[in-house]
């Protein structure tokens, strides 16, 4: 009887963490996923805090929006929340055809296109400014004078505007001691849109900083020194690393002001302007404010407000489409 040298070893079971066999896949390992019930259970302290702002958008967002049906019936006060009678488009027929509404509609695309030309990229270039001071407490005191304007009331503001630019006010002082006559603003309609501009640029531009600057410290200090061993300057580092590193930022809020280009400054608006600035200075918000208020035509102006907020939608869907495609960045 013979006995080899040697045996071979008895044959090892594969573990889970054995690699497959050739020509086998390897086998998938499926995690177990909470359903929302249970992550409701584990983290519902977290859940609770969003309850308050989810009611306020159901009952001050969406439950109105059942109240646009009264743009395609007859509305009188005192009677059916929802309207007496079908209509139709009637309302959106008489708003197309009237003279005055396209008036209305013209005012608030120019305002709308001057406030985004000079709200939107003028926080940029303040929080760009304020990105290469390096003296703190220059940058800090800078930083809360731009602030200020955007915490006080729009009351305060429109009197703050009102007493600059009366006719004894501080404006027209400068212009008598510079040798010109007194010119009264708010009575002028081609001064009304240089004054509400002047002050949205005066009241917004500082605080829509922080979203740049907080974006700006994203960045990786290590684009600047790579650029810098390349030759470029401050400018070219601005050019090339800033102002791609703070896109997607950038993008984001261009959208969101598109969505409320339409929606111009109702409240400040209405503070400033009066019959003789009508022609520059009314725009659709206090159309609708004096059709709806003031003669009780409720049905006409819910077609008018029906027709703005479509526009709106569209103007940031095509936005937000045109951002997916062309830089790579959207809402959605």
């Amino acid at each position: 009887m013979t006995v080899p040298d040697t045996l071979d070893p008895p044959p090892v079971p594969p573990t889970r963490d054995a690699p497959a066999p050739a020509g086998r896949p390897a086998p998938r390992r499926r995690g177990r996923r909470r359903t929302w019930r249970q992550a409701l259970r584990k983290d519902w302290q977290l859940y609770s805090l969003a309850v308050a702002p989810l009611l306020f958008f159901l009952v001050f967002r969406y439950l109105p929006m059942a109240g646009n049906v009264i743009a395609f019936r007859k509305f009188s006060p005192g009677g059916s929340l929802f309207g007496e009678t079908w209509v139709g488009l009637r309302y959106i027929r008489l708003f197309l055809a009237d003279p005055t509404f396209w008036d209305v509609f013209t005012n608030t695309l120019v305002l709308g296109t001057l406030t985004l030309l000079f709200c939107f990229p003028l926080p940029i270039v303040l929080a760009l400014l304020l990105n290469e001071v390096r003296a703190r407490r220059l940058k800090r005191f800078v930083q809360s004078v731009s602030y200020l304007p955007h915490f006080l009331s729009i009351v305060i503001v429109a009197a703050m505007v009102m007493q600059l630019t009366s006719m004894d006010g501080t404006v027209n002082q400068i212009v008598r001691g510079l040798g010109g006559e007194a010119v009264p603003f708010l009575q002028r309609p081609e001064w009304f849109r240089t004054i509400y501009v002047s002050s949205e640029v005066w009241q917004t531009v500082g605080w829509g900083t922080i979203l740049y600057l907080a974006a700006l410290t994203t960045i990786d200090e290590n684009l600047y020194e790579a650029a810098r061993i390349d030759g470029a300057n401050r400018w070219r580092q601005t050019w090339h690393v800033t102002l791609p590193g703070i896109r997607p930022t950038m993008v984001t809020l261009l959208i969101l002001n598109i969505g409320t280009f339409m929606a111009v400054g109702f409240e400040k608006i209405l503070l400033l302007y009066n019959p003789l600035t009508y022609p520059t200075g009314d725009v659709i918000s206090t159309y609708l404010y004096r059709m709806g208020f003031e003669s009780s035509n409720f049905s006409y102006a819910a077609a008018i407000g029906l027709f703005e907020a479509v526009i709106g939608l569209t103007l940031v869907l095509s936005a937000n489409a045109i951002s997916k495609r062309t830089v790579g960045t959207s809402l959605w």
